[in-house]
């Protein structure tokens, strides 16, 4: 049974990754973000989310600014050397480190997900599809989270809401969103891909593949 979420904020921002250092949003959120947002709603091992669709209900708009982040990161190498000889710091002082950024991203952002889980191995017997649907509708129903969902950067926050509409309206307009990430693959620890698939908004919606399709490359 789909899952209808609404979600909506002042700001998003679904950075292209191909534009790293000063950060571009997608156009629409991408599938990896709108199952973050569904995962910080209900999460649990015996699950996992796909994404269906995502509805597109206000005009795409741009706007820059300009945000501060840390220029660097604490590397693998380091913590392995700190864990090893049991002495060390693994921490950055944004007072020294903090460097200005431009930012394109998207303002006045409003979408419903439509979206379906699927059980996995990690299921105990008493698990099973209508428990976890009970349990997702009435999270949302009384607006409960794991943790605060945001559009791609926890600066900004989603408000959220179980969608009970009859009809979805959507923007119309149709466009080519290019190549989209559609999620990282992290099933071998030793060669961790990222996914991508071709998106295109038709009359202002977003189709999904599935995972294992043809239209998602590794």
């Amino acid at each position: 049974m789909p899952v209808l979420m609404e979600v909506w904020g002042d700001y998003g921002c679904f950075s292209r990754p191909e534009l790293k250092v000063e950060r571009v949003s997608y156009e629409v959120m991408t599938p990896s973000a709108a199952r973050g947002i569904l995962d910080a709603i209900f999460w649990h091992p015996g699950m996992r989310w796909q994404i269906d669709r995502i509805y597109v209900l206000a005009p795409i708009q741009f706007t820059n600014i300009r945000r501060n982040e840390c220029k660097s990161k604490v590397s693998g190498s380091k913590v392995r050397t700190v864990m090893g000889s049991g002495k060390g710091e693994l921490c950055l002082y944004t007072s020294e480190d903090i460097q200005q950024r431009a930012a394109m991203v998207l303002r006045d952002v409003h979408y419903v997900i439509e979206a379906h889980f699927e059980m996995t191995g990690n299921a105990t017997p008493s698990d099973n599809p209508g428990k976890f649907q009970d349990m997702i509708t009435r999270r949302l129903d009384k607006g409960q989270c794991f943790h605060q969902p945001c559009f791609g950067t926890r600066e900004f926050p989603a408000k959220f809401c179980r969608w009970t509409g009859k009809t979805i309206p959507t923007i119309h307009e149709d466009r080519e969103l290019g190549l989209m990430l559609f999620d990282i693959d992290y099933s071998d620890s030793s060669d961790i891909r990222p996914m991508f698939f071709r998106a295109n908004l038709k009359n202002g919606i977003m189709e999904v593949p599935a995972p294992a399709s043809r239209e998602v490359f590794r």
